[in-house]
């Protein structure tokens, strides 16, 4: 197993502490081998493409990265084998093929000691995001993820399609399931999120096509080191 590093995006926010700390806790126990850290900015939003970006670019470039978000657990099977394999694939894993969505009732299972794969749930079809496993130089060599994006909406979508598009491939799925935690949702509406709708819709116009997908990604990363 090559050395690892979890990096988890982290704001804290009132409703969603108890997930946070469920995360940390399972890490405890099902990893131990596997040191966590957490990682936010000084935009006065918490923005979550940033954090990501920032979280890899601190880990030593022959470490894999997991980066997790502060409300999901993925199952450990599958996560050590997409740790395995993403140090020479030179593309981002994901270690799951469904997203599970506990929402109340299955998170209050959860904590009642039911198993993860029997909690009630509701599927995400096309989920693209939750836990990403990467090494640094396979991050940076397709951008990283867009730090236009402000608040809540589309950044891992739009990262999904750079991923194809400059790297040739979508990311590396692994057999597994990962599970969203129960927390109040956060408001998709107002300017901010317009914003981050239309630069999505950038994206999707870019979509296939590595010049295009190229130049787009050249101007988040001439926002983010500016």
């Amino acid at each position: 197993m090559p050395p690892v590093t979890v990096v988890v995006p982290w704001r804290p926010a009132p409703s969603r502490v108890p997930a946070f700390e469920f995360v940390l806790d399972w890490y405890s126990r099902f990893l131990p081998d596997f040191p966590v850290r957490t990682i936010d900015t000084d935009d006065d939003v918490f923005v979550l493409a940033a954090c990501r970006n920032r979280g890899i670019a601190a880990v030593d470039p022959d470490e894999v990265v997991v980066v997790c978000d502060a409300d999901t657990l993925p199952e450990p099977a599958a996560l050590r084998e997409a740790v395995a394999a993403a140090r020479t694939s030179g593309l981002v894993h994901l270690p799951y093929t469904e997203y599970r969505w506990l929402g109340r009732t299955g998170d209050a299972q959860l904590r009642a000691g039911v198993p993860a794969e029997e909690c009630e749930h509701d599927l995400v079809i096309g989920a693209c995001s939750g836990v990403y496993v990467t090494t640094p130089r396979t991050w940076e060599r397709h951008g990283g993820q867009d730090e236009r994006f402000r608040g809540w909406g589309f950044e891992d979508a739009a990262w999904y399609l750079a991923h194809e598009a400059l790297l040739g491939a979508p990311p590396v799925r692994h057999e597994g399931r990962v599970y969203a935690l129960h927390h109040e949702a956060e408001v998709r509406a107002g300017a901010r999120y317009d914003a981050n709708s239309a630069l999505m819709e950038r994206y999707r116009a870019a979509e296939g096509d590595p010049l295009a997908m190229a130049q787009l990604v050249a101007g988040a990363r001439a926002v983010s080191s500016s």
